[in-house]
């Protein structure tokens, strides 16, 4: 166990006035070093030793004057010498030494002088003798005080992952596997994170491995077997005939060595690579960041991505920091200097209860368990500082324990990985503890553990691991799996989650969290909760369906985070767009809204009075589907659907190709539009025979192939309808053409534009069902649609094509608030702007719309036009002047509400439309 530190500096001015006339390397030098040892309380043959010989950098003998393989490396000096000399004299003795042992630290030394290289930190640290008190923390690391700043980006994390996933491969071929080899996996990683951090020796099982067994590794299994039975074992209930060595290990406890497993099996190649496992310095291995990136190795799939489904702390830090900590840490500020209420502060930090039902390997519990324990320790200081002649017991003073964390794994290893992960994220903390205050502490054996369910959190009263009665917080990123792409299992989950829900089968998986969620917090309705969610759930259809029911059932969304990109620092890059919603049954005056200018850039905080389902400042209201317009405008439908097989349509060279052939089918030829055809000018073409006459049809026997190919492809469809349609092959199954111009708008269009374009088009023009029509539209119409005001309401109700805008006629156009009753000058207004954005593109006729509407690319007289066309749009509104899109959504809701209160939803019926879109099915 480690001194205190006011012992070390006791010992280090001792050591000081004991050394302060030495001059000689030669007479004292070994004395000297093994004194300086004896100031942290290790001795050095224990640890290191002197003269080790090597080969240097020019070929020539060398001898080192003390290594401390893998740590330190120390080059003593007569009094005065040179002490830049010294350092490149031991870094010349690098060449000769085994990369594994390799040291982190150099000091070099002249008795009188020290000077401390860390070589990984690139720093340096100088200092006199008679100064060595006041630096003693700089060798924490012989004392066996590690307190480490993890970096995200540390490749220690990756190489430690990948060794550890090569392990479990040898291992995996050798026969062991499924729960033994999990188990056995985890007891290994808790022991090289042990022998750097001070729960064990330092280099303790990296010595039992490589002094005990032999080089074949034949007997390491068995060496094995017997350090976990130990660690399992009371220190006074061991055999007394205990071999010295594993004697000399702690008792751990936690259940972590009780279950006795199979005897594995190693070899040569398996005992150097544990080996290898061992020299990585794994104090550096942050217990949050490394689990994920443990469990990626034990799939092959997940290993050729490593990281990418790794959640950095910073993402992290934006749902626990207004779910819980920016409170805590708030009123925390208000009373430090209040000792009554902050030791009741202190008693309350400790009851408080955290469950992460989707947990994995626990970097959500685990950052959180960090953040209570940094505060705690802030409030210690505080106690410490108003009452300095107390004498702090450090081990009766910490109260935030392991156990007040629960979570909910399906998959049993991420479990074992997050109950352990939770455990070394407490050494860590009393490490931190242990240097801050000078006293060691050590929470062993382990008592008290995280309670990690191993289940189906969908399938679970979550009540079964934690009482609602007890619990203050639910947090965490539960799975990202779209409604297409669930497999069977996750479809029961659903239906089991959302039986009394119509039409659930369209949500995606992560709602079924949300759900469960607001059943358990009825329990306890002063629960809060916050989870990380695929974007999604605020958008399109989904939102009518989840967040209908969650707001029946009381639920209030106190902060989210608007849609950001979710991005991994490791490997792989994963990157998905997310948001983050935190929601209780009860509401508060404090809400918090995030929003981002770009997907990557920083959040600014909106403080709001209300966070609806969209994630706007608005009123609770849901955009449900609509048949038909909230306001009196046209219907607008789908383009042509030929299902054809692609029979009937061509690019330019199949095109003259055909009429090379047949070149009385030219009659027949009409321009074909879908969304990229429009956005990107691409040219392709339509053989409309639709509107044939059989004679005439009969008379062109290479349309009369395609015509008998599209039957047949009709017929082959596995779908009725389909197949009924075969009776018709020169027809199609939508068939949606104007008899006069008409205004079109793109399906699917990329979230980069800041508009989408629309654009008219001419009768004699066809369009597929990926652009939407709007017949006998206007200029004034032109001009709404195409505005910001049209644009922002799309952005926040729509649904998504992966990350892309997909307009839909349902909820976005049907349920779009027109101008109520603009005056003449606004409707003029309004058409002059939207003319005058008609003819600025004109005005550039070699640039595609996707050219004109790239925000890199966009012209700055078209940007004009459209801030002008953005102007008179929004005064044909209201005279206030909008600062945003959020600020024009809001008001929007707002108008929305106030116009579906005059009547139900689909009441307005009594306002007769035509239908533009003929559905065709064969009689």
């Amino acid at each position: 166990m480690p001194l205190s530190w006011n012992e070390i500096k006791d010992r280090a001015l001792s050591f000081s006035h004991e050394w302060v006339d030495e001059t000689s390397e030669d007479a004292e030098a070994k004395s000297f070093l093994d004194g300086f040892f004896n100031v942290f309380g290790v001795p050095r043959k224990r640890v290191a030793s002197f003269e080790k010989h090597v080969k240097k950098i020019d070929g020539k003998d060398g001898y080192i004057d003390l290594l401390w393989r893998g740590i330190l490396l120390v080059e003593h000096k007569s009094r005065g010498k040179d002490l830049d000399r010294a350092f490149r004299q031991a870094k010349d003795y690098f060449p000769g030494i085994k990369d594994a042992d390799l040291p982190r630290y150099i000091l070099v030394s002249d008795f009188a002088r020290f000077r401390l290289y860390d070589l990984e930190e690139s720093t340096q640290h100088d200092f006199a003798l008679k100064d060595l008190y006041k630096n003693v923390r700089l060798f924490g690391f012989i004392a066996g005080y590690q307190t480490t700043s993890f970096k995200e980006q540390d490749p220690v994390n990756v190489k430690a992952a990948e060794r550890m996933g090569r392990l479990h491969d040898q291992l995996k071929v050798a026969g062991y596997e499924g729960h033994q080899l999990e188990v056995y996996l985890v007891r290994l990683l808790f022991c090289l994170f042990a022998e750097d951090t001070s729960i064990f020796e330092r280099r303790q099982f990296q010595d039992l491995i490589e002094q005990r067994t032999a080089p074949d590794g034949q007997d390491l299994a068995q060496w094995l077997d017997n350090l976990f039975q130990v660690l399992d074992i009371q220190e006074d209930k061991r055999l007394k005939m205990l071999d010295e060595q594993l004697a000399a290990f702690p008792y751990v406890n936690g259940n972590l060595f009780a279950e006795r497993l199979p005897t594995a099996a190693f070899d040569r190649a398996m005992r150097d690579l544990l080996l290898e496992c061992c020299v990585l310095d794994w104090s550096r291995i942050s217990p949050a960041i490394f689990g994920a990136l443990f469990q990626s190795v034990m799939d092959q799939k997940l290993r050729r991505n490593l990281g990418a489904h790794y959640t950095t702390e910073k993402n992290i830090l934006k749902l626990i920091g207004p779910l819980f900590l920016d409170a805590l840490r708030e009123e925390f500020a208000q009373l430090r200097s209040q000792k009554k209420k902050l030791i009741e502060f202190h008693r309350r930090l400790a009851g408080l209860k955290f469950l992460d039902p989707a947990c994995g390997c626990g970097n959500f519990l685990v950052i959180a368990y960090r953040e209570l324990r940094l505060l705690e320790l802030d409030v210690l200081r505080a106690l410490r500082r108003d009452d300095t002649q107390r004498v702090l017991d450090v081990k009766s003073e910490i109260q935030c324990d392991v156990d007040q964390f629960y979570g909910i794994e399906i998959e049993e290893f991420p479990a074992q990985i997050a109950q352990t992960a939770l455990w070394l994220m407490d050494h860590q903390m009393n490490m931190l503890v242990s240097e801050e205050f000078g006293q060691y502490f050590r929470r062993l054996p382990l008592k008290k553990s995280a309670t990690i369910a191993h289940d189906n959190a969908l399938q679970l009263d979550w009540r079964k691991t934690v009482s609602p009665k007890e619990l203050n917080y639910i947090l965490g990123n539960p799975p990202f799996v779209g409604a297409k792409y669930m497999n069977d299992g996750q479809r029961a989950d659903m239906a089991a989650v959302f039986s009394d829900v119509q039409s659930y089968g369209l949500l995606d998986f992560v709602a079924a969290w949300y759900r469960k969620a607001a059943d358990y917090m009825a329990d306890n309705t002063a629960i809060k909760t916050a989870f990380v969610s695929t974007n999604s759930i605020t958008q399109g259809e989904q939102v009518g369906i989840l967040w209908m029911d969650l707001l029946r059932r009381g639920v209030k969304i106190h902060f989210a985070h608007r849609t950001f990109s979710w991005s991994s620092e490791a490997r792989g890059k994963a990157a998905v767009h997310c948001v983050i919603i935190g929601f209780a049954l009860h509401d508060t005056v404090d809400k918090r809204l995030f929003d981002y200018e770009a997907l990557q850039s920083q959040a600014h905080e909106i403080r709001v009075k209300n966070i609806n389902p969209y994630l706007v400042d608005a009123p609770n209201v849901v955009i449900p589907r609509r048949s038909s317009p909230l306001c009196t405008v046209q219907e607008i439908g789908i383009g042509n659907k030929p299902i054809d097989g692609g029979y009937y349509l061509f690019t330019p060279e199949e095109k003259a190709e055909f009429l090379q052939i047949e070149p009385v089918a030219r009659l027949y030829f009409r321009r074909w539009f879908g969304s990229e055809e429009f956005i990107n000018n691409i040219e392709r073409w339509c053989l409309w025979l639709g509107d044939c006459s059989p004679d005439v049809l009969r008379q062109m026997p290479e349309a009369m192939k395609r015509v008998e190919e599209v039957r047949k492809s009709r017929l082959a469809s596995k779908s009725i309808p389909t197949r009924k349609l075969a009776d018709t092959p020169t027809r199609f199954h939508v068939e949606n053409m104007p008899n006069s111009n008409f205004l079109v708008i793109p399906e699917v269009s990329s979230e980069r534009r800041i508009y989408i374009p629309l654009g008219f088009m001419t009768p004699e023009t066809l369009c597929s069902n990926k652009l939407r029509i709007f017949p006998e539209a206007t200029l004034y119409h032109f001009g709404i649609m195409q505005s910001a005001m049209h644009m922002a309401w799309m952005r926040y109700v729509t649904g998504r094509m992966k990350s892309d805008y997909q307009y839909s006629i349902s909820i976005v156009y049907n349920n779009f608030p027109w101008p109520q009753a603009p005056t003449s000058k606004q409707c003029e207004d309004i058409e002059a702007a939207a003319q005058a954005v008609l003819d600025t593109r004109a005005q550039h006729p070699d640039a595609s719309l996707a050219d004109l509407y790239d925000p890199r690319t966009m012209p700055p007289d078209l940007v004009k036009a459209h801030r002008k066309l953005d102007a008179v749009v929004d005064a044909s509104y209201s005279k206030k002047k909008f600062l945003g899109d959020s600020d024009r959504v809001a008001f929007l809701f707002e108008l929305y509400q106030q116009l579906t209160s005059m009547f139900p939803v689909e009441s307005k019926e009594v306002r007769k439309r035509r239908s533009t879109t003929k559905r065709r099915t064969a009689a």
